[in-house]
């Protein structure tokens, strides 16, 4: 069974149509991105799927279950934010336990579940520092290991790397793919990089203007035949441009 089920979802604001009779499924276990450009819908389409905002039409199935009008917290999923979203005021361990203790299920274990999810994203010794004290890379991954405490079946994450520097998204990019697949967990991955969504992704989803999915599938697959025009000139023909430059990194 799919673990996500998209069907004919449509959005608009005012006039402007947003998304219009957006599809698709993802596979439990699967690392999908969704790529486009800025004002392509990508980011409205996530927050209808966290439940964030309402879609005009359409349906949302999770493991069978219709969840179109089920609020955040019913909905099984949870997100990583492009700016962290920490409390300040809380240590990086009270950062990760804390949603665990409003959730009579997992308050009981709450400190020893942030504990090893610290030691699984590589932060075990910052523990005890604050937000402040730690890295963009650091306060990423804080972030990711909040989110993965709560359990949910699948992780949604908003242009996580933008503001971080070259070698940092790098580093975090591979740290990622192994939080990943030693979770197990789904995980729908918001970017308008063409580089990051092709190193990461089992399948990608290009997105255009409008809202519209121009092509669906394994990154090798959109090398070899582009669905049309606009994913040759956005996706393989800037993918080579940022590949050349991150050569150009390397060799300094």
């Amino acid at each position: 069974m799919e673990s996500l089920i998209v069907s004919g979802i449509s959005k608009s604001f005012g006039s402007q149509k947003i998304l219009a009779n957006v599809s698709f499924q993802v596979q439990p276990g699967e690392f999908l991105s969704i790529l486009g450009p800025s004002g392509c819908g990508k980011t409205t389409l996530l927050r209808i799927l966290i439940g964030l905002l309402p879609a005009d039409s359409g349906s949302i199935t999770l493991d069978g279950a219709d969840i179109t009008q089920q609020p955040p917290d019913k909905r099984s999923m949870g997100i990583v934010f492009q700016n962290y979203a920490l409390f300040e005021n809380m240590t990086v361990l009270r950062n990760v336990e804390y949603a665990m203790r409003l959730r009579a299920e997992l308050k009981a274990g709450a400190r020893q579940r942030a504990m090893q999810l610290l030691a699984q994203v590589g932060l075990s010794e910052h523990a005890k520092k604050y937000p402040a004290q730690l890295s963009g890379g650091q306060m990423q991954r804080v972030a990711i290991a909040r989110t993965l405490a709560l359990r949910p079946a699948i992780i949604l994450l908003d242009e996580p790397m933008s503001a971080l520097d070259v070698a940092t998204r790098l580093a975090l990019r591979a740290e990622l793919k192994r939080i990943q697949q030693h979770s197990g967990a789904t995980m729908i991955y918001i970017t308008h990089d063409q580089e990051e969504a092709f190193a990461m992704s089992d399948r990608i989803m290009v997105m255009g203007a409008g809202g519209k999915i121009h092509q669906l599938a394994a990154p090798a697959e959109i090398l070899r035949t582009p669905a049309d025009d606009y994913v040759r000139a956005f996706v393989l023909d800037n993918l080579q441009i940022k590949i050349d430059s991150l050569l150009k990194y390397a060799v300094k």
